[in-house]
């Protein structure tokens, strides 16, 4: 499986189909078994745990003590300059997650002052019985002053080996590879005599190897039939043709809307003052901020999976990115009052109701009907310009196949530290 295009440059117009209800009486067998596994490292036991190299422990939190080393780098998108950052780093301790995995995303919640960024990068030891280099999974800041020194976030494309590959922010196993275990680098880079550094609050992984599989079984009900959360809709098509660096807005940010909308539910959008730079013709800039967060400037796009919930990370929430195995485990989170931005790919005939087809695109899971349907925020909804439209509901089984074979079932989870995620099953995938 290959990671699913995100906010995919053409979505499909099509006539519009009215959902068709799902009774808990049609529920069908669960799924064979997807192996998924997350695992994470936010406090001052866990990093304690790992390798310190002229990093330490401040407030909970992995800090920049000391340098190590220096490092010159030419920003590929800027004006290229070479400048010299000092840096330091953490190396996790070794996960083996029971399984021969084969796709592995990394997430991070940081801080980065102006002129600071991180790197976080994956090695493992593979079927070949030797481990692997370092992956970069990313180059990463929380803000884009540039002038000040800090670099325009990336991923690194070009990465690929006997083993492996990054498809954007995704390790994938080339074919008939895989790794039995996985550790990850953080790196913290300042500008050389700075006393700014990056401050780092959590670091961690999903690893996966799914069954390749074109649809799947509609999933049996969890508990959440006729729960809605009342999270805010925004359309990403009133967007259209906003801000071209960052990707012309419209189609383009369906992560970066369903990314604000998770926000403003939890009161953790951006200020006015800081949304002051959106035009004031946009009622909402919110989205706009976020797209310019979230960009990533080698994607040339702003659906990088990690980039987003790292954004997220920095409005006082926590935020990560893993896999979930059915609509059931969906559930769980709606019962807990967590929304969840899922990752779907459909043709124009697959999800009834939606009005287009789409090579990749993101929504928020906010509910379910009284029959099992899957109620969303999706930020391209009826292709509509106006966010009155963008509260939808589709089919249980329809929604389920355009999310879990595609995506693997994809979601970002955004919660703020004081609301406890649901209990996981015997294989933890949150």
């Amino acid at each position: 499986m290959t990671p699913a295009t995100r906010c995919a440059s053409a979505l499909l117009a099509a006539a519009l189909v009215a959902p068709i209800a799902l009774t808990p009486s049609h529920a069908a067998p669960a799924p064979p078994r997807r192996d998924i596994g997350y695992h994470q490292w936010t406090s001052p036991v866990d990093f304690l745990a790992g390798q310190h190299q002229g990093t330490s422990m401040a407030g909970g939190n992995l800090v920049f003590r000391r340098p190590t080393g220096t490092t010159s780098y030419v920003d590929p998108f800027g004006d290229g300059t070479a400048k010299t950052y000092e840096q330091a780093s953490w190396v996790s301790p070794e996960v083996r997650p029971g399984f021969d995995l084969t796709e592995l995303v990394a997430s991070w919640n940081a801080t980065t002052p102006a002129g600071t960024w991180i790197e976080v990068s994956m090695s493992g030891r593979s079927d070949l019985g030797t481990s692997t280099k370092w992956y970069v999974l990313g180059r990463w800041t929380s803000g884009d002053d540039t002038a000040a020194g800090t670099i325009h976030r990336t991923s690194v494309p070009d990465q690929e080996d006997t083993v492996g590959d990054v498809a954007v922010d995704t390790f994938v196993a080339n074919d008939g590879h895989s790794l039995d275990r996985w550790r990850l680098k953080v790196t913290l880079f300042r500008q050389a005599g700075s006393r700014q550094a990056p401050v780092v609050r959590s670091v961690g992984a999903m690893a996966s190897r799914l069954p390749d599989e074109e649809t799947v079984p509609v999933s049996r009900g969890g508990g959440a039939w006729g729960k809605v959360l009342d999270v805010p809709t925004y359309s990403q098509e009133t967007h259209i043709g906003h801000y071209p660096q960052w990707d012309n807005g419209g189609e383009a940010w369906c992560s970066a809307t369903s990314t604000a909308m998770v926000l403003d539910y939890w009161r953790a959008g951006p200020s006015k003052r800081e949304t002051s730079w959106v035009d004031p013709a946009d009622e909402d800039p919110q989205v706009d901020h976020a797209a310019r967060m979230v960009f990533d400037y080698d994607y040339d796009g702003a659906g990088n999976w990690p980039f987003n919930t790292a954004y997220a990370g920095t409005r006082k929430v926590d935020a990560f990115v893993t896999r979930l195995r059915s609509l059931t485990e969906a559930e769980q989170f709606i019962k807990a009052g967590i929304p969840l931005v899922a990752s779907l790919s459909f043709e124009k005939d697959e999800l009834p109701g939606a009005g287009y087809g789409t090579n990749g695109h993101l929504m928020v899971i906010v509910g379910f009907d009284r029959d099992g349907n899957v109620v969303v925020n999706d930020p391209a909804s009826h292709l509509i310009k106006s966010n009155d439209e963008v509260r939808t509901t589709y089919d249980r089984k329809a929604f389920e196949n355009a999310w879990v074979p595609h995506s693997g079932g994809l979601v970002y989870v955004i919660h703020p530290a004081w609301k406890q995620l649901p209990r996981t099953g015997a294989q933890d995938n949150w």
